[in-house]
């Protein structure tokens, strides 16, 4: 039990680290930078943003895969009192 939850907590850590990045690449791929891109300096065209898109459920999802993280390392502890390596 204790290695099953030690390699769980891991993998929520990588796991939540790899969709902050996703995220945040997400974010930078949607900004107002995009209208600052080759494609729209090209001469004749023109680019308009027509919208921002809210990323606020984005963020939460991060917080609570962290909140998740945090959870299973607390539950370290615990099954790790259940073991015969406390004494």
């Amino acid at each position: 039990d204790l290695t099953v939850t030690v390699i769980t907590a891991f993998l929520w850590l990588v796991s939540t680290a790899a969709w902050a990045k996703a995220v945040t690449d997400i974010k930078i791929s949607t900004g107002g930078s995009v209208l600052e891109a080759e494609s729209c300096k090209a001469p004749g065209t023109t680019c308009l943003l027509d919208s921002v898109t809210r990323m606020g459920t984005l963020n939460v999802s991060v917080m609570f895969g962290l909140l998740n993280m945090v959870l299973w390392g607390g539950n370290i502890w615990f099954v790790y009192k259940d073991t015969n390596l406390h004494n």
